[in-house]
């Protein structure tokens, strides 16, 4: 049964590109793809750019939708 439903929720977002893609997981990428610097100068938030760390920029994205916004198009243009 918990298969099936997995299942059909992966079948709902087939071109999604965020689908199954964590916060966590795209920010590790972009600092691993551009740096804290790079990052810091593309999408211009204090968590990136002022003592940057993974936890920190967690907090501040999960409570701010146009960062998040941000960095999930940026994610999925590296994706491409």
């Amino acid at each position: 049964m918990k298969s099936d439903i997995l299942q059909i929720m992966s079948e709902e977002q087939p071109n999604n590109p965020l689908h199954g893609v964590t916060l966590e997981q795209m920010i590790k990428s972009l600092v691993e793809h551009y740096g804290w610097d790079e990052l810091g100068i593309l999408i211009n938030i204090r968590c990136f750019n002022s003592d940057p760390s993974v936890k920190s920029s967690l907090n501040f994205l999960r409570k701010t939708d146009w960062a998040r916004q941000k960095v999930e198009e940026l994610y999925i243009e590296t994706q491409e």
